[in-house]
C-alpha cells in the first residue's frame, strides 16, 4: 500500500463572477492556482497562510464540496471529484472534515446521540442497538460522558462542542480528516486540550489529517509537514522542523517574523 493517501496535481480552482447590468462580466476569481501536494498515510500536513489565500476552497475540494476547474485530486488512487458524482457514500467513508466554527456546525434542533448516529446509519448501515454502543465509544474516543449525547447543541462549551464534530466525523471511520481551522474559535486553554486530543487519535488510529490555520504556532505543534500558500499557490513546502528552522522563501519568513512573542517581563516600581 502506497505511503500517499491523498494526493494533489495541479490543482486549479476558478469561481465565476456574476455580471453587473450594463457592465461587462468581470474575470474569473482564480482561488486555488496549479497546488500539487501528497499528504502521507498517518502524517498531518499543515497548510497555513493568510486570509483569502485559497486554503480553505483547497480543503473542500479535498472533501468533494468543491470540483476542480482544472487538475487532479485523489484519494488512494481514486479521483474525489468522480467519487463525489458517482459514489458520495464512498467518498465519505475515506475523508471527513472538521469545521471552523465548532457550534455552528452542529444541527441545533438535533440531539448529540442523532448528530452521531446519522452517519453510522448512512455510511455503514448499522442497527439503532448497535449505534447506541458506538455513540458511548465515539463520546468517550473525544473525552466526553456518554450521558451528554442525549443534549443539545447549545448546552456545550466551544471546546467540547468541536470535540463533538470531531467524534461525528470519526464516525464514518475516515482515512483522511480534513480539519479547516478548527481551534481559532476557542481560548487558547482549550484550543492546547483539542490538539492533544487530535495528537492521541491519530496515535491510537492511524489518521491522517491536513491540518488548515492561519496560526503558525498551532500548526508547528501538530504537523509533520507544512505547506505554505500565497496567492492560491504553494510557496513553500517541506517537513515542519525545516521550515520553522530554516525557511527558504521570503513569504514564508514574513509569516514566521509576524508571529506574537512574549515580550520580557517588566519590574513595576512600588
Amino acid at each position: 500500500m502506497s505511503d500517499c493517501v491523498l494526493r494533489a496535481q495541479d490543482v486549479v480552482k476558478t469561481f465565476r463572477r456574476r455580471r453587473k447590468l450594463f457592465r461587462p462580466r468581470p474575470p474569473a476569481l482564480r482561488a486555488v492556482g496549479g497546488v500539487t501536494l501528497d499528504v502521507q498515510r498517518g502524517r498531518t500536513l499543515g497548510i497555513v497562510g493568510e486570509s483569502g489565500c485559497g486554503k480553505s476552497t483547497l480543503a473542500r475540494m479535498m472533501v468533494g464540496l468543491l470540483e476542480p476547474t482544472e487538475g487532479r485530486l485523489e484519494i488512494d488512487g481514486a479521483s474525489i471529484p468522480e467519487l463525489a458524482r458517482r459514489d458520495r457514500r464512498s467518498l465519505h467513508r475515506r475523508v471527513q472534515m472538521v469545521f471552523q466554527d465548532p457550534l455552528g456546525s452542529l444541527n441545533p434542533r438535533k440531539t448529540v446521540r442523532q448528530i452521531l448516529t446519522a452517519p453510522l446509519l448512512a455510511l455503514h448501515g448499522m442497527d439503532r442497538a448497535a449505534c447506541r454502543g458506538r455513540v458511548a465509544e465515539l463520546m468517550d474516543l473525544v473525552s466526553l460522558r456518554a450521558d451528554f449525547s442525549d443534549r443539545y447543541p447549545h448546552e456545550f462549551s466551544g471546546g467540547q462542542s468541536q470535540r463533538i464534530g470531531i467524534a461525528r466525523a470519526l464516525a464514518a471511520q475516515p482515512e483522511v480528516i480534513v480539519l479547516d481551522e478548527p481551534v481559532s474559535a476557542l481560548d487558547v486553554s482549550v484550543q492546547a486540550q483539542v490538539l492533544m486530543l487530535l495528537a492521541d487519535l491519530q496515535a491510537r488510529l492511524g489518521l491522517t489529517y491536513v491540518f488548515i490555520s492561519h496560526d503558525l504556532a498551532v500548526v508547528e505543534t501538530i504537523a509533520h509537514t507544512v505547506a505554505v500558500m500565497q496567492g492560491g499557490k504553494v510557496v513553500e513546502h517541506a517537513s515542519a522542523e525545516r521550515i520553522f528552522a530554516h525557511p527558504q522563501h521570503p513569504y514564508t519568513r514574513l509569516l514566521l517574523a509576524s508571529v506574537p512573542t512574549i515580550p520580557e517581563a517588566v519590574t513595576v516600581p512600588a
